[in-house]
């Protein structure tokens, strides 16, 4: 592999991780078991779709198997040059950014881009078409000004790209800028570091997190596969720290769709002190939509898991809208009809919502 032969040390240091992360999907060469028309056509979704990923998470490919889960989570494929369905802003977050940085869809909630960096670009990514793989940061003040001036603003969640990949220092004064807001009562970190970049989640970026809570941690473990020695102790180490930490899985077609794997993920999630939250449908993003599973079947996996493990392994299978009809629990109750082409469902005050169902069987 292209970082040649490093020590222990080296390996479990996140620096070394970022420094010797693969930007170059040709690196890979050999691994992948294609020829060199296939691996242009690689080449030319990485054009299109940046490609990065760490070593540790490589590391975790079964790379004989084309397949493979972790590997269709960060190898670029052809499919995403797929033009014909989905959106590159799917929830319209640009015009719901009063300031740059900041998206408010929701009254009491605000999100704020922390970063336009990633350890590893997921291939199914929200925002895939709107991130940069290089660039600042956002202006603090002006979002923390906006926050300020909005007293219904309760929480704050920070996103990105990955929070935590912001040096501690300044994530401590991002932290303590949006505590000294009165009306701030939570704060939500967002990150995938504890599946792509466990030794990033260092004893001293916890207690950077613990000073600041009330917080949550959500992350998102897709595969029981990316829960691994090193995975677990980054998430003792928030657990430990006094950091509640929550999971938000992506149903993912051939990653996760079936039973016997989400059951395993759960169970697995639990076993390290990680609540399984929402399982999330594939939101309808362009170069992404090869990745939705068709709803009616999506619903009927959910109903089995819910029977198939203890309460607190259980998280809501949910679709996300967009507009006010935000999030909207996945179960029959709240179905009016399936089709191949639409899902109607009731929303938020009994509202009947249309929403395009995947179109691959």
């Amino acid at each position: 592999m292209t970082w040649g032969d490093p020590s222990a040390r080296e390996w479990a240091d996140w620096r070394w991780q970022l420094a010797h992360t693969v930007s170059d999907v040709r690196a890979l060469g050999p691994l992948l078991g294609v020829g060199a028309r296939q691996l242009g056509r690689l080449s030319a979704a990485a054009a299109r779709y940046p490609f990065r990923a760490t070593p540790y998470y490589l590391s975790l490919v079964e790379w004989g198997n084309p397949r493979d889960p972790i590997r269709r989570q960060c190898v670029p494929s052809p499919p995403e040059l797929d033009n014909r369905f989905g959106r590159k802003d799917p929830f319209s977050e640009a015009s719901h950014a009063p300031v740059p940085g900041l998206v408010r869809r929701y009254r009491d909630r605000a999100l704020v881009m922390a970063t336009t960096q990633c350890a590893t670009y997921c291939r199914h990514c929200t925002r895939k078409n709107l991130l940069p793989c290089v660039g600042a940061g956002p202006a603090w003040e002006p979002i923390a000004r906006y926050v300020a001036q909005h007293p219904e603003i309760r929480e704050v969640i920070l996103s990105g790209g990955d929070p935590l990949l912001l040096p501690p220092r300044a994530l401590d004064r991002i932290l303590a800028r949006l505590r000294r807001i009165p009306h701030v009562e939570v704060i939500r970190v967002g990150t995938r570091l504890p599946a792509v970049l466990p030794m990033r989640v260092t004893d001293a970026l916890c207690r950077v997190l613990a000073n600041h809570r009330p917080l949550w941690v959500n992350t998102q473990f897709n595969h029981p596969r990316e829960i691994t020695p090193e995975s677990a102790q980054a998430c003792s180490r928030l657990v430990c720290s006094g950091v509640p930490v929550s999971n938000q899985a992506v149903l993912l077609r051939g990653v996760n769709d079936s039973l016997p794997v989400l059951r395993a993920l759960c169970r697995g999630l639990q076993a390290i002190s990680v609540r399984p939250y929402y399982l999330f449908q594939c939101d309808p993003v362009l170069g992404a939509t090869h990745f939705a599973v068709p709803l009616r079947r999506g619903m009927a996996i959910a109903e089995r898991l819910r029977t198939a493990v203890g309460g607190l392994c259980v998280p809501l299978y949910v679709l996300d809208l967009r507009g006010a009809a935000g999030k909207i629990l996945l179960e029959p109750s709240r179905v009016a009809s399936v089709t191949k082409r639409w899902l109607t469902i009731r929303g938020r005050n009994g509202r009947l919502v249309r929403h395009r169902n995947p179109c691959r069987a």
